[in-house]
């Protein structure tokens, strides 16, 4: 059983994961652990404590943006209508994507360690967009065949084709697109 940690150690570990996912989508998984401390405003040493390895800061980083993207899902439908809320989730996938493609490197060879760790990410990420697609399913703005596993992967297909920074305007219109086919009425 995990212990709990103290308030000001969790908002150092939550500091240090939120830092780590820009500097990895911006430098990619070879960045600087001393700097992703730095800007989290800890010492390197408490950043080795959490992580004792590169693998474990990419692997908690990963599992901490997968979480983030998947309860999203339910906060923007609590302040968005579904279609605007599923094209924000839309364009927080592209961010994910782009965090992870900044892990590349690493990443499947701490995918393949670590099992089930793939099948829960894709569970986690199908589970948001259904619950996106149902609500909009529901308010009769969304068709009622949209599937989550094939939108996610067209989702997927997108940030394949755009899921670079300097390529994140032909993303959003990608997006459109892909919203467009779900959307309950036609022009």
């Amino acid at each position: 059983m995990a212990r709990t940690l103290r308030a000001d150690a969790q908002a150092n570990y939550e500091r240090i994961l939120e830092v780590a996912a820009r500097s990895f989508a911006r430098d990619g998984a070879d960045t600087s652990l001393k700097a992703i401390a730095a800007e989290a405003g800890v010492g390197i040493g408490t950043l080795y404590r959490r992580f004792p390895t590169r693998d474990d800061l990419i692997e908690a980083t990963y599992r901490q943006e997968t979480d983030r993207l998947h309860t999203s899902a339910g906060a923007l439908l609590a302040q968005l209508q579904p279609v605007p809320a599923l094209r924000a989730w839309m364009e927080q996938f592209v961010d994910y994507m782009l965090t992870k493609q900044g892990m590349a490197d690493a990443l499947p060879a701490i995918l393949a360690s670590q099992e089930g760790l793939r099948a829960h990410s894709r569970d986690a990420l199908v589970r948001a967009v259904a619950e996106l697609l149902n609500a909009g399913v529901s308010a009769g703005a969304i068709r009622a065949d949209a599937d989550a596993s094939d939108t996610l992967m067209g989702l997927g297909g997108i940030t394949l084709i755009s899921g670079h920074e300097h390529q994140r305007e032909l993303a959003s219109r990608l997006i459109t697109l892909l919203i467009d086919g779900l959307v309950a009425t036609r022009l």
